[in-house]
């Protein structure tokens, strides 16, 4: 059964007259009774009873007319659709971040877009900075999100407009939590579980300068969840940032301190020079061009 057929019935009942359908389809009305004649045979039923004047379905034809209409309709739509397959944006957009309050800000950019275009997928990758540049170089993500103090810039970047500030999150007992704020002096004679990522960039010893030395560094951590248990265990207070000691360690009892003088990182958005991106992806960096491009 073609659907060509189809459309040809369904002139037929439309016009209740073979030689009307036929002048609408352009056919002879021999060549379109025959069709019709065929296409009853292929059935085994009778759909049409034909009069001098008027055409009319039986019982069946009704019931063929419904099913003809639906399988009609699914064509038109699935010509439409692979129509417009080139317009389609679809795919998996692999982001990787540290712990940082500003993926709250690059959610906020992502989020019109989700719903603008539902099937862009869009994966967390968790990690520190050393994995999401080598991750990004395997190609095993597209975007990434760093905290530093400087711009990356081996990389195109959008900085965020959000600055993390440092700080100590220790157990409510430890006498430094009475304190409103951390001081340089006070973090000398605590023992301290820091960022593998400040250890690398020398955070510390630009913060400390000359008694860099004299701290006491008990242990490093990538990601802060897991460090909440060591600072239960009493085995020293971690310097993090605040938004994520507000997430992980409210809710267990510890308390966070802000440091005096304060230290902030900034976040970027980064991804390779040399990246070429999907229709999904360039989409991407439009809107992160729109939201930060301005951020100095």
């Amino acid at each position: 059964m073609e659907i060509r057929v189809l459309q040809y019935f369904m002139a037929v009942a439309r016009h209740e007259n073979i030689t009307k359908a036929a002048e609408e389809l352009h056919l002879t009305q021999p060549t379109l009774s025959r069709q019709l004649s065929d296409l009853e045979d292929e059935l085994g039923v009778q759909l049409l009873v034909r009069g001098k004047r008027k055409t009319q379905l039986t019982e069946v034809g009704l019931i063929f007319k419904a099913r003809a209409q639906e399988i009609l309709r699914l064509t038109e739509k699935t010509k439409e659709q692979f129509a417009k397959m080139d317009e389609l944006v679809a795919g998996d957009i692999y982001i990787g971040a540290g712990e940082t309050q500003a993926m709250a800000c690059v959610a906020k950019v992502l989020a019109p877009l989700r719903r603008s275009y539902p099937h862009i997928q869009f994966h967390l990758v968790s990690g520190n900075e050393d994995l999401i540049y080598d991750s990004l170089q395997k190609g095993l993500l597209d975007f990434g999100l760093v905290c530093r103090a400087d711009a990356p810039r081996t990389y195109v970047f959008r900085r965020i407009p959000h600055d993390d500030a440092w700080g100590l999150m220790m157990r409510a007992d430890n006498p430094l939590a009475v304190k409103e704020v951390v001081q340089r002096a006070d973090l000398l004679q605590e023992p301290l579980i820091v960022s593998e990522q400040a250890m690398k960039h020398h955070e510390l010893d630009h913060y400390f300068g000359s008694a860099a030395e004299k701290i006491e560094v008990a242990g490093t951590y990538n990601l802060l969840y897991n460090t909440i248990f060591f600072i239960e265990a009493g085995m020293g207070s971690a310097l993090c940032f605040k938004g994520m000691a507000d997430a992980v360690g409210s809710s267990r009892g510890l308390v966070f301190r802000p440091l005096d003088p304060v230290i902030r990182s900034a976040n970027y958005v980064v991804w390779r020079r040399d990246q070429v991106f999907s229709r999904a992806g360039r989409l991407v960096v439009a809107a992160l061009d729109e939201a930060f491009s301005h951020h100095a």
